[in-house]
């Protein structure tokens, strides 16, 4: 899926049929009902993506880019979430016992609640951002608000630019009801024939590839736009000459777009996927969004037609699929977006002297680099780092994964550069990277052509794990220079998502990962290592351990604490020991974007446990795992989730920090996101998300993103390390 558009627009989900928990089934100790739903917390991120929509303060172009980014985020909930819940229902197959309701129950309460989000949503719109859109100059009006002259002038435009790609598709005995794309905007149009009376039915597909809003004019600083829906239905009359256009009104259809490949079955995985993506096109609707002045009959075909269910059918107000909102918050208006933020280079990667060329290699040698993306610059590290190694003579190897990046991404080219140039590269391609499978496939194919070593990871695993690894040749010595991150491998997205990475030329992080790189790409089976923690085989039990550690702490009177950041906490076993650790005395903070099951602040189970989230300008992507260890403090940070997938069905990697600045920081980072006086939503023990954004006078609370932008680029250089 383009970067630009859904996952990538800045606060979207990672979506996976992951209903698989591990079994929790022999623990007495703690309450039957002690986790939270996990679609209804999902649907709860998503209001909080809404409240910023919402938000007066937040300048409106962002404000319109966070009502796209809800209709996007909504729509891939439905195609995969809502799929895999409809398809338990069709198959007769149950949730797993200790989610305690029948998949019919959770349908109905998430149908209900999406529901209501969708109605606030285009309430959101209608009454609050595209009024503050025309008070800024940003007008979107409808074809009746224009006068003779403007509309003769759409004419005009209509009959050269949309006429001649629209078609017009009848339903008739001749003519079957045609087949509805997922996601597309359509028009249905009911036309009477003015000699015999008789009524038809026409369907009209808007062409995705033409603007959504196209603009009418623009003078004097202020601009008009008009949906491409309606100019084409105020032209029906060119497509239907001699009939009666009746009625006419859009809608959108949801498909289930979940992929599932036997790859125990397959000899050859990427044909098997690439049939499978060709399928998906047509899997069933889940979903039919209408507009709330459709008429009974209409509705009554489409629903027929369609096969869906009551529950199914959303009416809104016009205009449907407001993820077309995303070309109106590209205006060029920095008066109307967040100010201006410009990553800066990390200093521990600057050259000592103004003229010198940055030699990344160099500076890691000097000690361990905790980069923090976007504060600080990912072209300027991860991105100079593979540039560098591979136009280094001196570099012998390069050993990548690469789970999402852009197709004209800067690293690609690099890995092929490096190959050309004789280096021994080999490249580990997470094909089944959901809504991503046929672009990696496609520039997968162009690593291999240059001569990279292009492999696919593990049977039954996705390659999750953000790893790079370097071998070089110094002094007649190999040596390694590693990097393991939080986030992917992908410029674009690194300018809007928050992520941490880890620089580093310790031997033992190198060993680890040439030891890692070996089991993904042949048949290794390699079950210890020293500063990772490696999924599936030994993350959660090394989390688990260090959970219990400090229970084990706290219930032996000696201090102890637990500080987790992640994008979702699922996972039984590892909420079911946070709980022990919190009745053992363990105060634990959980920081988390999107899902959590966990309730806080239940007696006798979390009374010490807090959750808080936090969501703006970025997407709070990166994971830290941070245990007191009797004040001798451990940190982790890596790819992992705490999701049964995460767990067990991927391969992630946590990697231990060393370094007592980088413990520090990571500790400042926790305090910051904690702090009563830092804007956040906090979580009760009833699931519900409350808004902590202003303080007791009124004024905004402190914006975490925008302090640490600020305090980040007035860093300076620190004095000879290590």
């Amino acid at each position: 899926m383009d970067v630009d558009n859904i996952i990538d627009s800045g606060l979207g989900g990672d979506f996976d049929d992951d209903f698989e928990p591990f079994d929790t089934a022999g623990d007495t100790t703690l309450p039957e009902e002690r986790y939270l739903d996990r679609e209804l917390s999902w649907l709860a991120f998503n209001q909080r993506v809404l409240e910023l929509a919402e938000d007066a303060a937040v300048p409106v172009l962002e404000r319109a880019n966070f009502l796209a980014i809800f209709a996007s985020n909504l729509d891939e909930f439905f195609m995969v979430r809502v799929a895999g819940l409809k398809r338990r229902i069709l198959t007769g197959l149950a949730l797993p016992t200790n989610v305690g309701r029948a998949p019919q129950e959770v349908l109905s309460d998430v149908s209900g609640k999406a529901h209501e989000l969708q109605e606030r949503h285009a309430a959101a719109y209608q009454t609050h951002v595209r009024p503050a859109l025309a008070e800024a100059g940003i007008n979107i009006v409808t074809w009746a608000e224009l006068d003779d002259a403007e509309q003769s002038r759409l004419h005009d435009y209509f009959s050269r630019q949309i006429f001649p790609v629209l078609m017009p598709l009848a339903v008739d005995p001749a003519h079957p009801f045609p087949y509805i794309s997922g996601l597309s905007l359509n028009l249905s149009v009911r036309v009477r024939n003015t000699r015999t009376g008789k009524q038809e039915f026409a369907r009209l597909k808007v062409p995705q590839m033409l603007p959504r809003f196209l603009e009418i004019d623009s003078v004097a600083g202020t601009q008009r736009f008009i949906t491409l829906e309606d100019l084409i239905a105020n032209h029906l009359g060119d497509l239907f000459p001699g009939m009666e256009i009746v009625e006419h009104h859009v809608f959108r259809v949801t498909r289930n777009e979940d992929v599932v490949v036997d790859e125990d079955e397959t000899e050859n995985l990427i044909k098997a996927l690439e049939k499978e993506l060709l399928r998906r096109r047509f899997g069933p609707p889940i979903r039919l969004e209408v507009t709330d002045d459709m008429d009974s009959v209409t509705l009554g075909l489409l629903v027929r037609e369609l096969d869906v269910t009551e529950q199914e059918v959303f009416r809104l107000p016009a205009p449907l699929d407001l993820g077309g909102l995303f070309d109106i918050a590209k205006i060029d208006r920095p008066d109307l977006h967040y100010p201006k933020h410009v990553p800066t280079t990390s200093v521990h990667l600057q050259p000592h002297e103004p003229n010198m060329q940055p030699d990344v290699f160099a500076s890691i040698t000097r000690g361990d680099v905790l980069l923090h993306h976007p504060y600080e610059s990912f072209a300027t590290s991860v991105q100079a780092f593979i540039e560098q190694a591979a136009a280094d003579p001196h570099v012998l190897a390069i050993k990548q994964t690469l789970y999402r990046t852009s197709g004209d991404s800067p690293i690609v080219e690099a890995l092929i550069d490096a190959a050309e140039s004789g280096k021994q590269v080999l490249a580990l391609v997470e094909i089944k990277a959901r809504f991503d499978e046929q672009a990696n496939i496609s520039w997968a194919r162009k690593l291999e052509k240059a001569g990279v070593h292009v492999v696919y990871g593990l049977v039954g695993l996705k390659t999750h794990c953000k790893l790079a690894l370097v071998v070089r040749q110094e002094k007649g010595e190999l040596r390694h220079y590693s990097h393991i991150g939080t986030g992917n491998y992908n410029p674009k997205t690194s300018r809007i998502y928050e992520d941490l990475g880890l620089l580093t030329a310790d031997d033992q992080v190198g060993k680890d990962l040439t030891r890692l790189f070996n089991e993904l790409s042949g048949y290794a089976i390699e079950k210890k290592f020293k500063r990772l923690l490696v999924a599936p085989l030994h993350l959660r039990k090394g989390l688990l351990k260090r959970i219990g550690d400090e229970t084990a702490n706290a219930a032996a009177g000696k201090p102890s604490g637990i500080r987790i950041k992640v994008n979702s906490i699922v996972d039984e076993a590892i909420i079911d020991a946070l709980y022990r650790a919190s009745n053992a005395g363990v105060p634990v903070d959980v920081w988390v974007r999107g899902i959590c099951s966990l309730k806080p602040g239940v007696e006798g189970m979390s009374e010490n446990i807090r959750v808080r989230s936090i969501l703006g300008r970025y997407l709070e992507h990166s994971r830290i795992f941070s245990f007191h260890n009797g004040g001798d403090p451990q940190a982790y940070i890596g790819s992992a989730d705490m999701m049964h997938r995460n767990l067990d069905r991927r391969v992630e990697a946590l990697v231990r920090l060393t370094d007592p600045a980088h413990l520090a920081e990571v500790d400042t980072l926790f305090e910051r996101a904690l702090d009563g006086r830092t804007s956040s939503w906090w979580l009760d023990e009833s699931g519900e998300w409350t808004r902590h954004h202003l303080d007791d006078s009124g004024h905004p609370l402190d914006d975490m993103q925008n302090r640490l932008m600020q305090q980040i680029a007035q860093r300076k250089r620190p004095g000879n390390r290590r």
